[in-house]
């Protein structure tokens, strides 16, 4: 089988993820990066045995050899990098958000519509756990009965101390929404994957529990920990924690909750579905395992087994059973597909793919400006 030869634009903190999951596919190679921080694109190389590291965007968009490009870069590169990469004729796998706004996320996907050769995905990773795949799976087939209810939240700390600071609170560069459309998109993603509907009317209250924070004067990259730093004030206009309720097309309930500032939870999103017949739970902190709750008998504690899964979300299970599976390896499943999709000539016209798709992540852009609204308004916003 061919391999395909990758290449990466951005290597700051989620760059190494990427580049270790296109190894582990066993169909794909690294061959090239770069970054604005030429010294920084060097040393990630360099620790990640990376052949090539080229001065500019226009190098790699212009080799030949390159098939597919991830863009990692920060949320306010993220549609220019993707036009020129989609006008280049190359494959493309972005990390999320697509882009900023949905002005912006609808260009990238029109722009994609008149380029129909072109694979691209958004790196929405939750929804590729083998037991979320699982999930939707059994949802599909009814085991739980009707859907009824949906609720969750998405908790995290690195945001809990006022000399906590990073570029995703500026909305130059990350966008109008901090929270919810950083962590807040990943559990809207898991929601809409697991029952099959989309979110069509929300309601909100958000809160920036620290209006003025202390930024670092020095460069510090995404989630590290800051020591001995001289510090300015910063006015702090997004916000860090919020509420939301949700109503699907299919008529189900909802409502999930979001923080970065709970002290304790590191990356605690988790989903519970309540059906008319049982209820679900999965938290991807313990994401080798699943509730399922029942009336009549003992509820049950499932742990992750290969042979007692759905056929289709085996395919996304790489280990067998009592050997768990985390967050890296839904993150390969995700890039596996996603070259596998390129690899079988499949087209995003024509095919479904499991990975998240450029039209489904603009929606969420949208749910994310509508939740945004909503919160302004104190009313329910409906997304059409």
């Amino acid at each position: 089988m061919k391999k395909l030869k990758a290449a990466v634009i951005g290597m700051g903190y989620i760059s190494p993820s990427h580049i270790e999951s296109i190894r582990r596919t066993g169909i794909a190679e690294v061959k090239a990066c770069t970054d604005v921080n030429h010294e920084l694109a060097k040393q990630k190389a360099a620790e990640m045995n990376i052949e090539y590291v080229y001065d500019s965007v226009e190098e790699i968009l212009n080799d030949p050899e390159i098939d597919v490009i991830h863009n990692c870069t920060p949320n306010f590169l993220h549609k220019e990098i993707s036009e020129k990469i989609i006008k280049a004729g190359k494959h493309l796998f972005s990390e999320k958000p697509l882009a900023r706004n949905s002005e912006e996320s609808a260009v990238l996907v029109d722009l994609l519509k008149k380029n129909p050769d072109i694979v691209a995905a958004v790196n929405f990773i939750y929804r590729m756990n083998p037991l979320v795949q699982d999930m939707k799976d059994k949802v599909a087939e009814g085991e739980y009965g009707k859907p009824r209810l949906v609720h969750g939240s998405y908790l995290q700390d690195w945001l809990l101390y006022d000399t906590d600071y990073n570029w995703r609170l500026e909305k130059e560069f990350s966008g109008e929404s901090n929270s919810i459309a950083d962590i807040g998109s990943h559990w809207i993603d898991t929601a809409q994957t697991v029952l099959n509907s989309k979110i069509v009317n929300v309601f909100s209250s958000l809160k920036t529990n620290i209006p003025v924070r202390k930024k670092a004067k020095g460069m510090v990259e995404a989630f590290s920990k800051q020591e001995n730093q001289d510090y300015e004030d910063k006015k702090v206009d997004v916000e860090d924690s919020g509420m939301v309720m949700v109503e699907f097309d299919n008529g189900t309930q909802g409502m999930f909750l979001v923080s970065q500032v709970s002290a304790g939870r590191k990356c605690r999103l988790d989903l519970e579905i309540n059906g008319s017949e049982a209820s679900c739970y999965w938290n991807q902190e313990m994401a080798d395992q699943m509730w399922v709750g029942h009336r009549d008998k003992p509820n049950q504690q499932v742990i992750r087994n290969p042979q007692l899964m759905s056929p289709h979300s085996q395919q996304h299970t790489n280990l067998a059973a009592g050997h768990p599976e985390g967050w890296n390896d839904a993150m390969t499943s995700n890039v596996r597909s996603f070259y596998k999709f390129i690899l079988d000539n499949k087209k995003l016209a024509t095919d479904k793919p499991d990975f998240a798709t450029f039209e489904e992540a603009h929606y969420i852009i949208r749910l994310v400006e509508a939740i945004l609204e909503s919160n302004l308004t104190k009313k329910w916003v409906n997304i059409q």
